[in-house]
């Protein structure tokens, strides 16, 4: 029973969508209640594992034969650990809060079977990922989760906009993935193993076993996060994801795609050497830093928490980047609580304004959504680090990696702290606090049971996560020294202080400096003061530092001109001149030729004495 029930936790969402797409597309209830039963049933299946097995099972893989090539020996193998079991937690339980969510959502949806579908198979695919043991493995749903997300984010293929975001977002992914593969490449030449464990054993056995292409080999595994984590310079398809439902946004953006690469990352942390793990730093800081300027300017509620949601990748892999995995993985595992409840509450004011999406067309909505207005208030907390929430401590452990390792990206993330606290609650005061800005307002009410029922689940986590023992977890994952447990709630709750006080000191002064600039620019406010005040710099960061337009740039005289050359060549050269013309020449060879059967006694004479006289010519010549 105990080896069965991994097994179930993984296929039991691809059964579900099976079932789904060839026997209930036309009944909208069925295939609602099939997916949204896979995954709960999923997530108490891995509540009853962890109960039976703990957080450390004996047996750690389970495994079956799956490709024999020559030396190469590939299974089909589940990792369980507590790394893949945390993880299993945080996709079937969000992802299951999301999908009873999306029923009250995408209820008088057409295609909501379709939409189910779609979305159990993303499930299978990210738990794919979690229990993969190998490389290989791991690969193939890492491809599927792309595939899958592609469907989730174009769902509403009719408009222009979802559907070019979807195809931004397959592609964008697939020049990461390119790199991922080639990493992929490199550890199998020189290890000869796809295998977590195997290869774990091979280097602690021999650290040196990759040589000289250490660097490279965890710079290429690497790009696979840039892609699907949405690390600059492949951050571009994130915001635009948007365009889908906004479940589908909670789901990509808070447990579960942009999740992968930091969970990939930590996975095979053992791969990564220290000059990998510098330059890894240094882009999640630079994507933190930028994604929060850029929300700074944006007016779209979906947009600001979808650069949050950008920012705070860059927090995680930043924390990689110190040489801190344990805290990436915490803060990944807070993070997917708070900001599944941001966009969720978010979703739940655009159903009650009838698709606005604009915060400046918002306000005045405390008083008309309280169950929505005050768990978006406490996710706003938890993100921006307020005690004693969530995300304050998972926050604090990354400011104090950085602190110790790398202090330039420690005043980096400081300053992403309060940027993080000021557009937070510009949208806070815009949207909820301030006046009313537009008739939808005068109209919104609370959204239905089951769309407000998860927001109160996942206010639970967001509030308390803190207080669960998950950073010592993760600590004793990766084999590091943490501090004992507190003996009380009070005591744990100035642990931060006490470890490391300039990071808790400095990052809650981040946070009130954050909150007055906002308060002092937004409260009542009815139209925007910032651009006035930042004059061309407002332009550059509503418009995301022209990253599009430079692709765009970038594309149109590179590919798109290779291109027109290679078309130009293959119609004039290779079909023209080569193909045709040879085809040509042999035409007129024929047609010529054909002149000469005249059918005439006469003619065939002449031309039969001609041709002896050519013949003795050349031989007596």
């Amino acid at each position: 029973m105990k080896e069965a029930l991994p097994w179930l936790i993984l296929f039991l969402p691809l059964g579900a969508a099976a079932v789904i797409t060839l026997f209930t597309l036309k009944n909208r209830e069925l295939s609602a209640k099939l997916s949204i039963g896979a995954i709960l049933t999923s997530f108490v299946f891995t509540l009853l594992f962890i109960g039976i097995a703990g957080w450390e099972p004996s047996q750690k893989e389970l495994s079956a034969n799956w490709l024999s090539v020559g030396d190469l020996q590939v299974d089909f193998g589940l990792r369980l650990d507590t790394l893949s079991l945390l993880m299993l937690l945080i996709v079937t339980g969000v992802g299951g809060a999301i999908h009873v969510y999306s029923y009250g959502y995408m209820h008088e949806d057409r295609c909501i079977s379709r939409y189910f579908a779609s979305l159990s198979l993303f499930t299978f695919s990210m738990l794919g990922i979690v229990l993969a043991s190998n490389f290989l493995q791991m690969f193939i749903f890492w491809e599927l989760v792309g595939v899958s997300s592609y469907l989730l984010i174009g769902f509403w293929y009719e408009r222009p906009s979802a559907a070019d975001a979807s195809k931004k977002a397959f592609l964008t992914n697939r020049v990461g993935d390119f790199g991922f593969l080639l990493g992929i490449l490199v550890v199998w030449a020189s290890l000869g193993s796809l295998n977590f464990g195997v290869l774990e054993g091979l280097l602690a056995r021999n650290p040196e076993a990759l040589g000289a292409l250490a660097t490279a080999a965890g710079l290429l595994i690497f790009c696979g996060a840039m892609g699907k984590s949405a690390q600059f310079p492949l951050h571009v398809w994130l915001p635009d994801a948007m365009e889908g439902p906004t479940p589908v946004s909670a789901l990509i953006h808070a447990a579960t795609m942009v999740a992968a690469g930091v969970y990939m990352l930590c996975r095979v942390f053992f791969l990564l050497s220290a000059p990998a793990l510098e330059i890894i730093g240094w882009i999640g800081g630079i994507t933190s830093l930028m994604a929060a300027l850029i929300a700074v300017q944006q007016d779209d509620i979906k947009r600001i928490l979808a650069y949050s949601t950008l920012s705070q990748l860059g927090y995680m892999v930043m924390a990689v980047g110190v040489h801190a995995p344990s805290p990436a993985m915490y803060h990944l595992t807070t993070h997917a609580f708070f900001k599944a409840l941001l966009f969720l509450g978010a979703g739940s004011v655009i159903h009650a304004l009838h698709h606005e999406q604009n915060i400046w067309n918002m306000g005045a909505l405390k008083s008309r959504m309280k169950i929505t207005y005050r768990t978006f208030l406490l996710a706003t907390l938890a993100l921006c680090g307020i005690p004693p929430l969530s995300g304050f401590f998972s926050k604090d452990e990354i400011l104090a990696a950085a602190s110790h390792h790398n202090p330039p990206l420690f005043a980096l993330a400081v300053l992403v702290a309060a940027l993080t606290t000021f557009y937070m609650f510009r949208l806070v005061f815009v949207a909820f606090l301030g006046p009313a800005k537009s008739h939808a307002v005068e109209h919104a009410h609370e959204s239905p049971r089951a769309m407000t029922i998860p927001l109160l689940v996942l206010v639970v986590p967001s509030v308390l996560a803190g207080f669960w023992g998950i950073e010592h977890l993760y600590s004793r994952h990766f084999g590091i020294a943490g501090d004992a447990h507190a003996t009380s709630w009070f005591g744990h709750l100035f642990a931060p202080l006490n470890h490391s006080p300039l990071a808790a000191l400095l990052g809650l002064g981040a946070v009130v400096f954050g909150w007055s600039a906002a308060w002092h620019l937004y409260w009542n406010a009815r139209h925007d003061p910032l651009p006035e005040k930042m004059g061309v710099m407002a332009k550059i960061l509503r418009n995301r530092f022209y990253f599009d337009e430079l692709y765009a740039g970038l594309i149109r005289y590179t590919l798109d001109l290779v291109a027109r050359w290679t078309d130009a060549f293959d119609r004039w050269i290779i079909s023209g001149l080569v193909v045709k013309g040879a085809s040509g020449g042999a035409e007129l060879f024929g047609r010529g030729l054909r002149l000469l059967q005249t059918g005439n006694l006469q003619t065939y004479a002449f031309l039969l004495v001609a041709g002896v006289a050519l013949v003795l010519f050349y031989v007596f010549g």
